[in-house]
């Protein structure tokens, strides 16, 4: 099965057409590499991979050796030679401008922050994670749902082969992938941090109690979910406390941004197992909740909920309207007390119900039951992200 990449190969292109840097952020193994290599096949581009000792050594004096390509020049695994960002500001600089640089690199807060402070005006970031639903098309929901959007995993031929790939993801993250981030956590202790935040996952975070079950501060069981959230394994959705009315939660939920990942550390190897689970509902959350992320991004994304209880899983801001979605693990979802709050006390101009099945149908005025299929119309009538 081959994966087309349409919506990102443009924002890439629209990004080298811009500015004179553009950056691929995302998780290690999510096809970032595959996706520049097939742009600078099209444009016959320059390609450097910094893992490759041959590459690196032709880099060693880089301001020479980048100053007279032309064209676009690819840049992969930046964060092996970081010295380069300051060679990049100069060359960027130049007017005319010979060549535009993509650059590539396992995400985390050090590289993003390297990035836009020696950058800062001359860059362009687009995000990249697994696969979608966009891409992959609505009849393998249930795969990528159950397998996560990781290439490897959601392609390989057996879900076995799939489980075996995303255990041996996880070992080789923490025992590899960490400490080449300059980061020295014992491999061990981040796996049981890791998942203790799968059986948040979808709950209001509170630094506190994880730390306490895990016997550390909480300043530190904080610092490890930056770690986690800046390698692109975990997302923080933000609060929406707008309205002054009411008490209302100020603290953000957690979501492992990769089902498939989420699943094996809850130890769930079927979808049998899934969806018996009392993480089911919490899942499939989380899941259908990535793909409108994914799109319209965290900027514009919140969730919203009171102490006496009402919530809404996700709040869009677009078209200076406000936009709810709720996900529900039901094939015929039905309206709600707490629905109706949200409606009322945040105006939503819209609020979908998004469902498992096959059906979209009116719940109430404003209110639609929609299946994660028909999930991109109702990200366009939002005009929200990207």
């Amino acid at each position: 099965m081959h994966v087309k990449r349409s919506r990102l190969e443009r924002e890439v292109a629209a990004g080298l057409k811009a500015s004179p840097v553009t950056a691929i952020l995302g998780p290690r193994q999510s096809g970032k590499t595959t996706l520049a290599r097939r742009l600078a096949a099209v444009r016959r581009a320059h390609f450097f991979d910094l893992e490759n000792q041959d590459d690196a050594t032709r880099l060693s004096d880089p301001v020479p050796a980048l100053r007279r390509l032309k064209g676009v020049a690819v840049l992969d695994e930046i964060q092996r030679k970081p010295e380069l960002f300051e060679t990049l500001r100069v060359l960027s600089d130049r007017r005319p401008l010979p060549c535009r640089f993509l650059i590539l690199g396992s995400a985390s807060p050090s590289l993003l922050k390297r990035t836009s402070e020696s950058l800062a005006g001359r860059v362009r970031f687009v995000e990249m994670g697994g696969f979608t639903l966009e891409e992959t098309g609505p009849s393998t929901a249930r795969r990528l749902w159950m397998r996560g959007g990781m290439p490897d995993s959601f392609l390989a031929g057996k879900d076995k082969g799939s489980w075996k790939w995303r255990e041996d993801f996880i070992t080789t993250f923490l025992e590899r992938d960490i400490p080449q981030l300059e980061i020295s956590i014992p491999a061990a202790t981040l796996r049981r941090f890791w998942a203790m935040v799968a059986h948040y996952h979808g709950q209001v975070w509170n630094s506190s109690e994880v730390a306490g079950s895990l016997g550390v501060a909480h300043t530190t069981a904080r610092h490890y979910l930056d770690i986690l959230e800046g390698a692109y394994m975990v997302r923080e959705l933000q609060p929406w406390f707008g309205n002054l009315r009411k008490r209302v939660v100020k603290s953000p939920k957690v979501y492992l941004r990769d089902s498939g990942l989420l699943h094996t550390l809850l130890r769930l190897r079927t979808f049998r197992e899934l969806e018996v689970h009392p993480k089911v509902g919490a899942s499939w959350e989380g899941f259908a909740m990535e793909q409108v992320l994914r799109r319209v991004g965290e900027r514009d994304a919140f969730f919203w909920a009171t102490h006496a209880g009402a919530e809404l899983d996700l709040l869009v801001l677009g078209r200076g309207k406000k936009w709810g979605f709720e996900f529900k693990f039901r094939e015929t979802p039905a309206i709600t007390k707490s629905m109706r709050s949200a409606m009322e006390d945040l105006a939503l101009a819209r609020l979908w119900v998004v469902h498992p099945g096959s059906q979209a149908y009116p719940l109430g005025k404003d209110i639609e039951a929609l299946p994660l299929a028909g999930i991109e119309r109702a990200i366009a009538i939002t005009g929200a992200g990207r």
